[in-house]
C-alpha cells in the first residue's frame, strides 16, 4: 500500500491512528456529477466540498483499471479461494506492479456490517490472476478492496462486491470507543479528527497494563491502519509516521498516523500490529462530528478542565 496514501488517502498511521479508511448500484458509491468513473482516481482526499476526489474503494473501475472477481458469489465456507484480476483499459490482465510496504498488492475483505475483517496478500500467477484463501464462514455481502500500484501508474484502491450465500445475521455497528482489546492487548486511541482536515492520531499498545515498547515491523511499519466509512464503506488507508530503523521512530507503545476524514459520520478502524511474532488486529468505531459540533465539544471540554486545546 502506497506510503503516500493518506487517510485522506488512514496505516498504522490511524495515518496514524485511524488511518480512516470507507458499485454499480450497491457495488459502486456515488461519483462526482461531472467526472466519468473511469477517469476518477480511487485515492485522494475528499473534504466534503463536492469538488475533491472521492475516497478509495467506491469504484470498481478507476484510472483505466478494473477489479474483476472470477466469482462474485460463493457459498459460506472457512477456506474459500478467491481469484481475481486487475484489468487495464484494453481488458488485459496486469502482470507488473510496484511493490509497496513489502507487497505488490494488499487485499482487504470486510463484511458490509464490518463484523468480519481480513487483510491478506494474494499470490500472482504468470497470467495475471491473483488468488488467496479467505475465511468466509459467515454469510453476507462483503466488500473486496484491492490496493495496488501498477507498473508505470499511480496508486489505486478499487472495490467490488462479493456475495456469500447462507443465513445472514447483520450486526449493529459497535459503539464508539477510545480503547479496544485483542488477545490480551489493549490499544488506546488519542487524537481529534475533524472532517476535511489532516489530523494526527496515535494508537498506543499495552499488555497486562504495561506499555509495549518492542513492537515488530509489519509490512515495513510498526502498524498498518485501514479506516472505512460506515455509511458506504469508503476506504481510507493510512500509514504511520516514521519507519522502523530510521533512528527516530520508537517501537511502541504509540503509533502515530496522519489522516483526513472526508466527512462527518461513523468510521470503523482496523489496526494491524505485530508483537512476539504474531499479527493482531485491534478494531475501533470512531464518530467524527461536524466541524461546528466538534468546536462546541472542544470548547465545553476546555471550560470543564479550565483550559482549551
Amino acid at each position: 500500500m502506497n506510503a503516500t496514501t493518506k487517510f485522506a488517502g488512514f496505516t498504522l498511521g490511524l495515518a496514524a491512528v485511524f488511518g480512516i479508511a470507507l458499485a454499480t448500484g450497491a457495488a459502486l458509491g456515488p461519483e462526482p456529477a461531472d467526472t466519468p468513473a473511469h477517469d476518477t482516481p480511487a485515492t485522494g482526499p475528499a473534504t466534503g466540498s463536492g469538488t475533491e476526489e472521492p475516497p478509495g474503494g467506491l469504484l470498481v473501475t478507476s484510472g483505466g483499471y478494473t477489479l474483476s472477481l472470477d466469482t462474485p458469489q460463493t457459498a459460506a465456507a472457512p477456506n474459500t479461494r478467491l481469484r481475481f484480476r486487475i484489468l487495464d483499459q484494453q481488458g488485459a490482465p496486469v502482470t507488473r506492479y510496484v511493490r509497496s510496504h513489502d507487497k505488490d498488492l494488499h487485499l482487504i475483505v470486510v463484511r458490509r456490517d464490518m463484523s468480519a475483517f481480513q487483510h491478506v496478500h494474494p499470490v500472482l500467477d504468470g497470467k495475471g490472476t491473483w488468488s488467496v484463501p479467505l475465511d468466509l464462514t459467515r454469510a453476507g455481502d462483503y466488500r473486496v478492496f484491492a490496493d495496488f500500484t501498477p507498473d508505470g501508474g499511480e496508486n489505486l484502491t478499487l472495490g467490488a462486491d462479493l456475495r456469500v450465500a447462507g443465513a445472514y445475521d447483520p450486526r449493529p455497528l459497535p459503539v464508539a470507543a477510545r480503547t479496544a482489546t485483542v488477545n490480551g492487548y489493549t490499544v488506546s486511541l488519542d487524537g481529534a479528527i475533524t472532517p476535511g482536515r489532516s489530523a494526527q492520531v496515535t494508537l498506543s499498545v499495552s499488555k497486562d497494563g504495561k506499555p509495549v515498547t518492542d513492537l515488530q515491523p509489519y509490512l515495513g511499519a510498526y502498524g498498518h491502519l485501514v479506516a472505512l466509512r460506515a455509511a458506504d464503506l469508503a476506504y481510507l488507508h493510512v500509514h504511520p509516521e516514521g519507519h522502523p530503523g530510521d533512528g527516530v521512530t520508537p517501537a511502541g507503545p504509540g503509533i502515530t498516523f496522519a489522516m483526513t476524514a472526508p466527512s462527518a459520520g461513523d468510521y470503523r478502524l482496523f489496526l494491524d500490529f505485530q508483537h512476539e511474532g504474531v499479527v493482531r488486529t485491534a478494531e475501533f468505531t470512531v464518530s467524527v462530528p461536524s466541524g461546528d459540533a466538534q468546536t462546541a465539544e472542544q470548547a465545553e471540554h476546555g471550560a470543564n478542565t479550565g483550559h482549551g486545546h
